[in-house]
């Protein structure tokens, strides 16, 4: 099976995309696949509640279903320290959730590390 990153650079203004990268997540985990997801930018602002619950895409659904597949299948989440950061991600946003604050440095070790990678 391949080690698939998935690299989510778009958040609540971009629904669709947003919502497609945790799909993408969802449907690699099911084929056995090995996945790692990679938010940065605007994507970081998926971890807050109020985005999980009420995200909807064109033809994707309410984010919060692919999140919880991807979330409880032990999936690492990696941030961008930075983009959090900037966009004022709290610890409260990220209480009862798994993940890691990482870099740009992270992110090119990542994606050098898998087999392909996807960017949402």
């Amino acid at each position: 099976m391949a080690k698939i990153l998935v690299h989510i650079t778009h958040g609540p203004e971009h629904p669709t995309r947003a919502a497609l990268g945790f799909h993408i997540a969802k449907a690699a985990i099911e084929e056995g696949h090995s996945v790692t997801l990679f938010l940065a930018g605007d994507g970081v602002q998926l971890m807050r509640e109020g985005a999980i619950d009420h995200l909807r895409g064109l033809g994707t659904g309410v984010l919060r279903e692919p999140y919880d597949a991807v979330a409880s299948s032990g999936v690492k989440i990696y941030l961008s320290g930075m983009s959090s950061k900037s966009r004022g991600l709290s610890e409260k946003d990220l209480e009862g959730k798994s993940y890691e604050f990482a870099s740009p440095k992270d992110l090119v070790r990542l994606a050098v590390e898998h087999d392909r990678m996807f960017t949402y």
